[in-house]
Protein backbone atom coordinates (compact mmCIF):
# COMPACT_ATOMS: atom_id res chain seq x y z
CA UNK A 1 0.00 0.00 0.00
CA UNK A 2 1.37 3.42 -0.80
CA UNK A 3 1.33 6.51 1.53
CA UNK A 4 0.41 9.53 0.44
CA UNK A 5 1.60 12.43 1.22
CA UNK A 6 0.66 16.49 0.07
CA UNK A 7 3.06 18.61 -1.96
CA UNK A 8 3.71 21.48 -0.88
CA UNK A 9 6.21 25.00 -1.78
CA UNK A 10 8.31 23.93 0.81
CA UNK A 11 8.58 20.57 -0.33
CA UNK A 12 9.09 21.79 -4.18
CA UNK A 13 11.77 24.31 -3.15
CA UNK A 14 14.28 21.73 -1.62
CA UNK A 15 17.06 20.88 -3.00
CA UNK A 16 17.37 17.12 -4.40
CA UNK A 17 20.11 15.98 -2.39
CA UNK A 18 18.13 17.22 0.90
CA UNK A 19 15.03 14.61 0.18
CA UNK A 20 15.45 10.91 1.18
CA UNK A 21 12.53 9.27 -0.73
CA UNK A 22 11.75 6.05 -1.99
CA UNK A 23 12.88 5.14 -5.89
CA UNK A 24 11.06 3.48 -8.65
CA UNK A 25 12.98 0.27 -8.33
CA UNK A 26 12.13 -2.29 -5.31
CA UNK A 27 15.00 -2.80 -3.22
CA UNK A 28 16.40 -6.02 -1.70
CA UNK A 29 15.87 -7.99 -5.51
CA UNK A 30 18.58 -9.22 -7.89
CA UNK A 31 19.61 -6.01 -9.91
CA UNK A 32 17.42 -3.06 -9.64
CA UNK A 33 13.75 -3.78 -10.75
CA UNK A 34 11.70 -1.20 -12.57
CA UNK A 35 8.25 -1.09 -10.98
CA UNK A 36 5.99 1.28 -10.06
CA UNK A 37 5.86 1.19 -6.65
CA UNK A 38 6.90 4.50 -5.15
CA UNK A 39 5.07 7.35 -2.61
CA UNK A 40 3.16 9.93 -4.66
CA UNK A 41 2.97 13.08 -2.71
CA UNK A 42 -0.59 13.34 -3.72
CA UNK A 43 -4.16 13.05 -1.85
CA UNK A 44 -5.33 9.72 -1.43
CA UNK A 45 -4.03 6.16 -1.95
CA UNK A 46 -3.39 4.17 -5.05
CA UNK A 47 -4.03 0.65 -4.88
CA UNK A 48 -2.19 -2.25 -7.08
CA UNK A 49 -4.55 -2.72 -9.89
CA UNK A 50 -4.92 1.12 -10.00
CA UNK A 51 -1.28 2.06 -10.43
CA UNK A 52 -1.25 -0.81 -13.05
CA UNK A 53 -3.74 0.81 -15.04
CA UNK A 54 -1.81 3.95 -14.22
CA UNK A 55 1.24 2.49 -16.08
CA UNK A 56 -0.59 0.74 -18.88
CA UNK A 57 -2.15 4.23 -20.02
CA UNK A 58 1.14 5.49 -19.82
CA UNK A 59 3.08 2.77 -21.70
CA UNK A 60 -0.15 2.47 -24.45
CA UNK A 61 -0.20 5.95 -24.88
CA UNK A 62 3.70 6.22 -25.15
CA UNK A 63 3.23 3.03 -27.93
CA UNK A 64 0.62 3.95 -29.97
CA UNK A 65 -0.23 7.84 -29.53
CA UNK A 66 -2.43 9.45 -27.63
CA UNK A 67 -5.13 9.79 -30.27
CA UNK A 68 -4.96 6.16 -31.30
CA UNK A 69 -4.61 4.80 -27.71
CA UNK A 70 -8.02 3.31 -26.63
CA UNK A 71 -9.13 1.95 -23.50
CA UNK A 72 -8.60 -1.81 -23.82
CA UNK A 73 -5.04 -1.24 -24.70
CA UNK A 74 -4.26 0.14 -21.10
CA UNK A 75 -6.03 -2.38 -19.43
CA UNK A 76 -4.32 -4.98 -21.82
CA UNK A 77 -1.36 -3.52 -20.66
CA UNK A 78 -2.48 -3.32 -17.42
CA UNK A 79 -3.78 -7.14 -17.12
CA UNK A 80 -6.98 -6.32 -15.58
CA UNK A 81 -10.79 -6.27 -16.44
CA UNK A 82 -12.78 -3.18 -17.98
CA UNK A 83 -14.98 -2.73 -15.41
CA UNK A 84 -12.24 -2.09 -12.88
CA UNK A 85 -10.84 0.65 -15.35
CA UNK A 86 -14.13 2.15 -15.19
CA UNK A 87 -14.07 1.75 -11.27
CA UNK A 88 -11.12 3.98 -10.68
CA UNK A 89 -11.47 6.58 -14.05
CA UNK A 90 -14.25 8.41 -16.07
CA UNK A 91 -12.60 7.61 -19.64
CA UNK A 92 -9.14 7.82 -21.27
CA UNK A 93 -8.60 11.39 -20.87
CA UNK A 94 -9.41 11.08 -16.96
CA UNK A 95 -6.63 8.08 -16.86
CA UNK A 96 -4.07 9.55 -18.68
CA UNK A 97 -4.13 12.88 -16.83
CA UNK A 98 -3.84 10.75 -13.74
CA UNK A 99 -0.95 9.02 -15.33
CA UNK A 100 0.71 12.14 -16.08
CA UNK A 101 0.56 13.00 -12.09
CA UNK A 102 2.16 9.60 -11.36
CA UNK A 103 4.45 9.50 -14.24
CA UNK A 104 6.08 12.76 -13.00
CA UNK A 105 6.14 11.82 -9.46
CA UNK A 106 8.09 8.15 -10.72
CA UNK A 107 10.55 10.24 -13.15
CA UNK A 108 11.60 12.63 -10.32
CA UNK A 109 12.04 10.02 -7.49
CA UNK A 110 14.06 8.27 -9.79
CA UNK A 111 15.98 11.63 -10.49
CA UNK A 112 16.36 12.44 -6.53
CA UNK A 113 17.43 8.54 -6.03
CA UNK A 114 20.39 9.20 -8.07
CA UNK A 115 21.04 12.75 -6.77
CA UNK A 116 21.07 11.15 -3.11
CA UNK A 117 24.47 12.26 -1.30
CA UNK A 118 25.85 14.77 -3.15
CA UNK A 119 25.81 17.86 -1.63
CA UNK A 120 26.81 20.56 -4.45
CA UNK A 121 24.68 21.75 -7.13
CA UNK A 122 26.89 20.36 -9.82
CA UNK A 123 26.45 17.09 -7.97
CA UNK A 124 23.00 16.88 -7.44
CA UNK A 125 23.09 18.25 -11.25
CA UNK A 126 24.14 15.37 -12.67
CA UNK A 127 22.95 12.75 -10.47
CA UNK A 128 19.60 13.94 -11.30
CA UNK A 129 20.13 14.21 -15.52
CA UNK A 130 21.43 10.89 -14.85
CA UNK A 131 18.49 9.30 -13.25
CA UNK A 132 16.45 11.45 -15.99
CA UNK A 133 18.47 9.77 -18.91
CA UNK A 134 18.76 6.19 -17.29
CA UNK A 135 14.34 6.03 -16.72
CA UNK A 136 14.17 6.92 -20.53
CA UNK A 137 16.48 4.31 -21.60
CA UNK A 138 14.73 1.88 -19.44
CA UNK A 139 10.71 3.09 -19.76
CA UNK A 140 11.14 4.98 -23.32
CA UNK A 141 7.58 4.64 -23.97
CA UNK A 142 6.79 5.86 -20.43
CA UNK A 143 9.08 9.53 -21.80
CA UNK A 144 6.92 9.64 -24.95
CA UNK A 145 4.00 9.65 -23.01
CA UNK A 146 5.01 12.16 -20.71
CA UNK A 147 6.76 14.75 -22.78
CA UNK A 148 5.53 14.15 -26.23
CA UNK A 149 1.67 12.72 -26.61
CA UNK A 150 0.60 16.04 -23.94
CA UNK A 151 -0.33 17.58 -27.05
CA UNK A 152 -2.07 15.27 -28.96
CA UNK A 153 -4.35 14.93 -25.44
CA UNK A 154 -4.95 19.22 -25.02
CA UNK A 155 -4.10 22.23 -22.97
CA UNK A 156 -4.85 20.03 -19.80
CA UNK A 157 -2.13 18.01 -20.25
CA UNK A 158 0.33 20.14 -21.32
CA UNK A 159 -0.21 22.29 -18.34
CA UNK A 160 0.89 19.01 -16.66
CA UNK A 161 3.65 18.95 -17.89
CA UNK A 162 4.67 22.79 -17.78
CA UNK A 163 4.11 22.12 -14.11
CA UNK A 164 6.79 19.60 -14.22
CA UNK A 165 8.97 21.85 -16.00
CA UNK A 166 8.58 24.71 -13.58
CA UNK A 167 9.58 22.10 -10.66
CA UNK A 168 12.89 21.68 -12.16
CA UNK A 169 13.55 25.04 -13.57
CA UNK A 170 13.35 25.57 -9.14
CA UNK A 171 16.19 22.80 -8.62
CA UNK A 172 18.02 24.51 -11.29
CA UNK A 173 17.88 27.92 -10.23
CA UNK A 174 19.31 26.32 -7.26
CA UNK A 175 22.70 27.48 -8.91
CA UNK A 176 22.58 30.77 -7.58
CA UNK A 177 23.48 29.62 -4.55
CA UNK A 178 26.86 28.58 -5.22
CA UNK A 179 27.35 30.93 -8.13
CA UNK A 180 28.01 34.47 -8.37
CA UNK A 181 24.58 35.07 -9.16
CA UNK A 182 25.07 37.44 -12.45
CA UNK A 183 22.91 34.85 -14.57
CA UNK A 184 20.23 35.80 -16.28
CA UNK A 185 16.31 35.53 -14.44
CA UNK A 186 15.17 33.33 -17.30
CA UNK A 187 18.47 30.96 -17.24
CA UNK A 188 16.41 27.79 -15.46
CA UNK A 189 13.76 28.61 -17.69
CA UNK A 190 15.96 28.26 -20.65
CA UNK A 191 18.24 25.21 -19.41
CA UNK A 192 15.28 23.01 -19.07
CA UNK A 193 13.60 24.11 -22.10
CA UNK A 194 16.93 23.04 -24.15
CA UNK A 195 16.99 20.04 -22.33
CA UNK A 196 13.26 18.76 -23.14
CA UNK A 197 13.75 20.10 -26.70
CA UNK A 198 16.64 17.34 -26.74
CA UNK A 199 14.48 14.77 -25.84
CA UNK A 200 11.37 15.70 -27.28
CA UNK A 201 12.92 15.37 -30.48
CA UNK A 202 14.30 12.07 -30.05
CA UNK A 203 11.23 10.49 -28.21
CA UNK A 204 9.25 11.56 -30.87
CA UNK A 205 11.47 9.94 -33.31
CA UNK A 206 11.42 6.84 -31.10
CA UNK A 207 14.51 6.63 -30.09
CA UNK A 208 14.35 3.75 -27.42
CA UNK A 209 18.20 4.19 -26.66
CA UNK A 210 20.99 6.08 -26.38
CA UNK A 211 19.72 8.70 -23.64
CA UNK A 212 22.34 8.41 -21.06
CA UNK A 213 25.49 9.45 -23.54
CA UNK A 214 23.47 12.60 -23.69
CA UNK A 215 24.68 13.16 -19.97
CA UNK A 216 28.37 15.68 -20.15
CA UNK A 217 26.78 18.25 -22.91
CA UNK A 218 23.28 18.33 -21.12
CA UNK A 219 25.26 18.80 -18.03
CA UNK A 220 27.77 21.60 -19.94
CA UNK A 221 23.99 23.08 -20.69
CA UNK A 222 22.65 23.61 -17.17
CA UNK A 223 26.34 24.76 -15.68
CA UNK A 224 27.32 27.24 -18.23
CA UNK A 225 24.95 30.41 -17.50
CA UNK A 226 25.84 30.12 -13.86
CA UNK A 227 29.59 29.27 -13.67
CA UNK A 228 30.81 29.90 -17.47
CA UNK A 229 32.86 27.94 -19.89
CA UNK A 230 35.64 26.70 -17.96
CA UNK A 231 33.87 25.45 -15.21
CA UNK A 232 31.30 24.05 -17.65
CA UNK A 233 34.06 22.21 -19.39
CA UNK A 234 35.08 20.60 -16.48
CA UNK A 235 31.98 19.63 -15.15
CA UNK A 236 31.27 18.12 -18.85
CA UNK A 237 34.50 16.59 -18.96
CA UNK A 238 33.83 14.53 -15.11
CA UNK A 239 30.38 13.61 -16.20
CA UNK A 240 31.98 11.03 -19.19
CA UNK A 241 34.22 9.61 -16.99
Amino acid sequence: MLTLKPRTKEYLSQPVASLTAPTGYRLGTKGRQPIFSIIFYRAGTLTGKRERILQGMLKAVGSHGYERTTVQDAIAEAGVYRQAFYDCFSGKEDCYLQALDAGSAWVELAMRDAAAGETEWRGQLRGALSGLLRFLDEQPEVGRALLVEVHAAGPRAVAKRTEAMARAATMVDLARKESDDGAPAISAEAVVAGILAVLHARLAAEQTSGYLSLLPEMVYLAVLPFFGADAASAAMGSSES
